[in-house]
């Protein structure tokens, strides 16, 4: 009977070592485990305690908290399941199963309030309250790590606004760049020099949040913002330049295209999505060619040139979507990003958020018409 409690306290022991070591030491690109568990137990949580909510507002401001709530029941799992391995280790060398408990407890815990003056009693209690300090420390290192992962995605994030609006949307990015940059030489320019910030931060973004997934659940500080969203704009822009304008389309656009669905597959196998690799051009997408028509039209209206029929560029887009634009639904939905144009649909069908038109107004014009 000892031998069976020794050997179920040591396997449950060394599992848990290895959950700690793949979330905090040694991450992989894999969501899995304890990880998995807590993450779709706190998400389950949070779903339906949001069914009441209808504004989008009010649920993100509440779902801000879901990556510190999913952090915690890891944490709360691993104590537990220690807390058991070491108790079924005591149990052979101690008096009765409540001190085993107690006594786990205050060495796993670095209490050392009871202790049982024996040799297997006591290797047992210097391996939790290793244990304890280890997980401790580890802890206290990954916060930081997650802090910076998120920092660095934020910047270029809030940068975004004022250049594709709140929430951002593609075909906004390239008209707001042509009103302020009226020459096609500087704009191309410009942007060329703003993809390649972007396929950097694209590259950034498949390492960090493939290693570290529950970064997927950080939301930006406005509720307007969201970094899936944001690389989606960024993304429909470059395919939209590229279809549009393709001898004016800098090489930039097409490199942070290819950067940016590897970094969306990458996370995609993170998260076990099910997805084409290799999708076809000629394969359909759920935008429509009517709602194609309307981010043109506000395109044409600050004078962007096109070289090709609507039609031709419709067909150029999509082959460039169909890339990217089912795992970034996928995804949006999954952490209920703002629902922004040309982002999909989320699981509570609520209302497009219309991004904020600018207008170039001037003394002499005023209204901007």
């Amino acid at each position: 009977m000892n031998y069976v409690l020794v050997l179920t306290g040591s396997v449950t022991y060394l599992l848990v070592l290895g959950s700690i070591a793949r979330t905090l030491v040694i991450p992989r690109g894999r969501i899995r485990g304890i990880r998995r568990v807590s993450d779709a137990l706190v998400e389950y949580l949070y779903r339906f305690a949001l069914l009441p909510v209808r504004r989008y507002e009010r649920r993100d401001s509440l779902r801000a908290s879901q990556p510190a709530v999913v952090i915690f029941v890891n944490l709360l799992i691993w104590i537990t399941l220690l807390l058991l391995a070491l108790t079924l280790l005591l149990y052979p060398g101690v008096s009765s199963l409540k001190q085993a408990v107690r006594e786990a407890g205050a060495s796993l815990l670095t209490l050392g309030f009871t202790s049982t003056p024996n040799a297997w009693a006591t290797a047992v209690d210097f391996i939790g309250g290793f244990t304890g300090l280890t997980i401790v420390a580890l802890q206290i290192s990954y916060l930081p790590t997650l802090y910076a992962a998120f920092a660095r995605r934020e910047t270029e994030v809030s940068l975004l606004t004022a250049r594709a609006g709140q929430p951002p949307w593609g075909p906004e990015m390239l008209a707001r760049t042509r009103v302020g940059i009226r020459s096609m030489i500087d704009s191309s320019k410009e942007l060329a020099d703003y993809y390649h910030t972007w396929e950097r931060w694209a590259a950034d973004v498949e390492e960090s949040h493939s290693t570290y997934p529950i970064l997927l659940r950080f939301r930006s500080p406005n509720p307007y913002s969201s970094w899936l969203v944001a690389m989606l704009a960024v993304l429909d822009s470059a395919a939209l330049f590229l279809a549009l304008a393709p001898s004016e389309a800098p090489v930039e656009a097409r490199l942070f295209l290819r950067m940016g669905f590897s970094a969306l597959r990458s996370i995609g196998r993170t998260l076990r999505f099910d997805f084409d690799e290799d999708p076809s051009p000629n394969d359909p997408i759920d935008l429509s060619f009517e709602e194609f028509q309307v981010g043109i039209e506000r395109i044409l209206e600050v004078g962007f040139p096109v070289e090709v029929r609507i039609e031709q560029a419709w067909r150029d887009f999509r082959g460039w979507r169909v890339n990217y634009e089912r795992l970034a639904y996928r995804l949006a939905k999954e952490i209920d990003a703002v629902p922004a144009p040309w982002s999909g649909v989320r699981r509570r069908r609520e209302p497009t958020i219309q991004t904020i038109r600018v207008r170039n107004r001037t003394p002499d014009n005023p209204s901007g018409i």
